[in-house]
């Protein structure tokens, strides 16, 4: 077997099933979990209507680059989101099956081997980018992301002789776990960066239509080229998802888009891979990315879940205010993230994340998803309030003791 699966680091919920392991919540409790970023949402209907529309479709053999009239529906998608001044369908855009395959797929055709190959990602993460950086050979390279920078990463703090190894650079905004956007003038400094020292920059975007100030859309790293005149997006892709966006997480529905230069060649590696879209989930997908009332409608109910969480847990946890994502990022009452889930789960019958599990230590040794929990606020409102109020009496019975 590939002697690099050895380097694989335990995936959080393992950890999580391990740490909860011979402990017995209240059975009088109903378990409320907020741990896996699943939406709850109920999926978009005409989305699921088109599917079994096309079903017949099963018959045919689908092909990489996918259908013509999702790869427009796409470009179209895009290009009004994010105010570009085109996206070329046929060169420019790719169909995928949902963003976790993709952005492993793509560092193992991205990553040259032939000479000193670090994926810089920001730190705590989603774990598939450093998975996918070790198992293509890459050593990872991580960007904390702490308070004091508003839980993004530093970029100048980045030494030059780290930027001339690096081969490729991981943005994820909104981020996960802290729901950080990253603004324009960042994006715009980082595509500086690439310019100067010949790297990629991969754009995680998949929380990107789950925001609460509806004035204030989160930017993506294509409008950053866009703003620059660079309608090539040279350097630069972003990944996108119908999982959030549509509360379609089973559909394994996205794509990727930006410079064409890379596009043919992740296009080529894709056609061995041999994982081509099936032809209903495309018709599906082209009835989503044409649809944004429901969106809307999706982003109200996680606005109303928010308001009503922080309205509970302000007192008692300090935590970012949120800007986007379906997160809440508090620091823990006595800084232990492992023993507040820990004993969360065996007193309330709730589920969190320990911030450490999405973390590894920095340059400093210290991890900065340490004392700090995930919450995911994808059940509906009640549960999620229900939660709120458990977790919030545990910590004043907590703090009395």
């Amino acid at each position: 077997m590939n002697p690099d699966l050895d380097a694989l680091k335990p995936y959080p919920f393992e950890k999580l099933a391990a740490l909860k392991a011979g402990v017995t919540p209240p059975e009088v409790l109903a378990h409320v979990p907020l741990t896996i970023g699943e939406p709850q949402h109920a999926p978009f209907a005409a989305a699921l209507d088109a599917l079994h529309a096309h079903q017949h479709e099963m018959a045919r053999y689908p092909a990489t680059a996918g259908l013509a009239e999702l790869r427009k529906a796409i470009a179209d998608w895009a290009t009004r989101r994010f105010t570009l001044d085109g996206l070329d369908p046929d060169t420019q855009v790719l169909p995928v099956n949902g963003t976790r395959e993709a952005i492993f797929a793509f560092v193992q055709a991205a990553l040259d081997r032939t000479r000193p190959a670090r994926v810089a990602m920001p730190n705590p993460f989603y774990q598939i980018y450093e998975g996918a950086t070790l198992l293509a050979g890459g050593t990872p390279y991580y960007l904390d992301c702490r308070a004091n920078n508003d839980f993004r990463p530093d970029l100048d703090a980045v030494p030059a002789e780290v930027w001339r190894d690096v081969q490729l650079v991981f943005v994820c905004s909104p981020g996960n776990p802290t729901g950080a956007v990253t603004p324009l003038s960042e994006l715009e400094r980082l595509i500086e960066l690439a310019d100067e020292h010949d790297f990629i920059i991969a754009s995680d975007e998949c929380y990107s239509e789950l925001y609460l100030d509806e004035a204030t859309p989160p930017p993506g790293l294509l409008e950053a080229c866009a703003r620059l005149g660079r309608s090539d997006y040279r350097r630069c892709l972003v990944f996108h998802s119908l999982s959030k966006r549509s509360n379609l997480p089973g559909l394994r529905s996205g794509f990727v888009a930006g410079d064409a230069g890379l596009i043919a060649p992740f296009k080529r590696y894709r056609t061995y891979h041999g994982c081509a879209m099936s032809l209903p989930l495309q018709h599906a997908s082209i009835s989503a990315w044409n649809d944004e009332a429901h969106v809307l409608a999706n982003r109200d109910a996680y606005r109303d879940k928010f308001a009503a969480a922080t309205e509970i847990l302000a007192p008692v946890m300090d935590f970012p205010s949120p800007q986007a994502s379906f997160y809440l990022w508090p620091a823990v009452p006595g800084g232990d993230d492992e023993a507040f889930t820990r004993a969360l789960y065996a007193e309330s019958h709730v589920s969190v994340l320990p911030g450490s599990y999405m973390g590894r230590p920095g340059c400093d040794g210290i991890n900065p998803g340490s004392g700090r929990v995930r919450l995911a606020l994808v059940a509906d409102i009640e549960a999620t309030v229900e939660a709120a109020r458990r977790i919030r009496r545990f910590i004043e019975r907590s703090l009395s003791c």
